[in-house]
């Protein structure tokens, strides 16, 4: 309960609106926790299906790059690779969810091949090229995941401390000074009442004394 708080007219008018303030305030929380929640839990789901695709696209860059040198050697593979040249830029925005600043990863490449002529080159050179561009941009899709997963994890933290110190603390407070005052009003007026009765029953006596 507050403490100090004169059982006033006006403190009782600031007591319900506070309450009032704080109420609202809980219904907003709580629903920002909820959307939070849903939008974490479903990013969550996007991390587990997007660290399986990195997985597999590394696999098959992997696979790729070394059938390709037991097929035509390591020098030759190694001469191959020499001769890439692929330029990777990763732009950075960003996006809000609740007021909650979340990254947006784009992996984008700039290259002029190809590289080398198709002569007596394996096609598995060009599949392990593509599954590691692949497999950048899927990291980058990922790196995006976590981060945002670990922001939105934080920001839910935060939330439901306020929803709780509201729910828990602040509102219940604010009822029992609201009850406290109304009561001590209420009690008041009776005073009043009995007060003002006593003087009518003299005022009337003396008349009839008179």
């Amino acid at each position: 309960m507050k403490q100090n708080v004169a059982p006033t007219r006006s403190n009782l008018l600031k007591l319900k609106d506070e309450l009032k303030f704080a109420e609202l305030g809980y219904e907003l929380l709580d629903q920002k926790r909820n959307i939070l929640v849903i939008e974490l839990l479903t990013l969550v789901d996007q991390a587990v299906e997007y660290e399986a695709k990195v997985n597999a696209s590394l696999g098959t860059a992997y696979a790729a790059l070394r059938n390709s040198v037991l097929e035509m050697g390591k020098l030759k593979v190694g001469n191959l690779t020499g001769a890439v040249n692929v330029e990777n830029q990763i732009k950075l925005k960003e996006r809000r969810v609740m007021g909650v600043k979340l990254p947006v990863v784009q992996t984008e490449f700039v290259d002029s091949g190809p590289y080398f002529s198709p002569l007596e080159t394996s096609f598995l050179v060009e599949e392990a090229l593509d599954s590691f561009k692949e497999s950048l941009k899927l990291m980058g899709r990922l790196a995006e995941l976590k981060v945002s997963i670990m922001r939105l994890a934080l920001e839910v933290k935060k939330t439901i401390r306020k929803v709780n110190a509201l729910d828990k603390i602040a509102i219940p407070d604010l009822k029992e000074s609201l009850e406290f005052t109304v009561s001590r009003l209420e009690e008041a007026e009776r005073e009043n009442f009995i007060l003002m009765k006593m003087v009518k029953n003299r005022l009337e006596k003396k008349k009839e004394d008179m």
